[in-house]
C-alpha cells in the first residue's frame, strides 16, 4: 500500500520553513549580493560591521533615510583580456547591498564611518532625532 505522496512534499516544506525561521533569527540567511552585517548596541550607539572585500572607499555609499542605513557598494573590473575572446567573463562587475533598520534614533550629525582592511564599522550615535535623509562619509 503506497502513502500519501503530498505528505513527503509538506515534510520538506516544513524543513525549509524551519531552515529560513532559524535562519533570520540568528542572523545567518544570506540573500545573494546582500553584505553580511554586525550590529552591536552599546549603551551609547550602534555598531554597525561590513565586510566588503575587494571596494575602495569611494566604490561605497552610506545613505541613513528614516531610520534605516542604507549600504551599497559596486565596483567595475577595469582590465581588458586582448589576446582573443572570452568562454566566460564573471568578474566585470559586482554590487552589493544591505538595509538595516535600527530599533532607535539615532544623531545624524554624529555618525562616522570608517573602512580598513576591506571592513567598514559605521558608528551611529543613539539619540532622539529626526526623519530627513543623510549621506555619510567615509574616512
Amino acid at each position: 500500500m503506497r502513502g500519501n505522496p503530498f505528505n513527503e512534499i509538506e515534510e520538506m516544506l516544513d524543513r525549509v520553513s524551519r531552515q529560513v525561521e532559524d535562519g533570520v533569527t540568528s542572523g545567518g540567511l544570506q540573500v545573494p549580493g546582500s553584505v553580511p552585517v554586525d550590529v552591536a548596541d552599546t549603551a551609547d550607539e550602534f555598531v554597525v560591521t561590513a565586510d566588503l572585500p575587494g571596494y575602495e572607499t569611494d566604490d561605497i555609499e552610506l545613505t541613513l533615510s528614516e531610520g534605516t542605513l542604507r549600504l551599497e557598494a559596486s565596483r567595475e573590473d577595469e582590465l581588458e583580456f586582448t589576446d582573443g575572446d572570452y568562454i566566460r567573463r564573471e568578474r566585470s562587475r559586482k554590487t552589493a547591498n544591505r538595509r538595516i533598520r535600527l530599533p532607535e534614533p539615532v544623531e545624524e550629525d554624529e555618525i562616522s564611518a570608517g573602512y580598513e582592511n576591506g571592513v567598514l564599522t559605521v558608528r551611529l550615535p543613539k539619540v532622539v532625532g529626526g526623519d530627513e535623509s543623510k549621506e555619510i562619509d567615509i574616512e
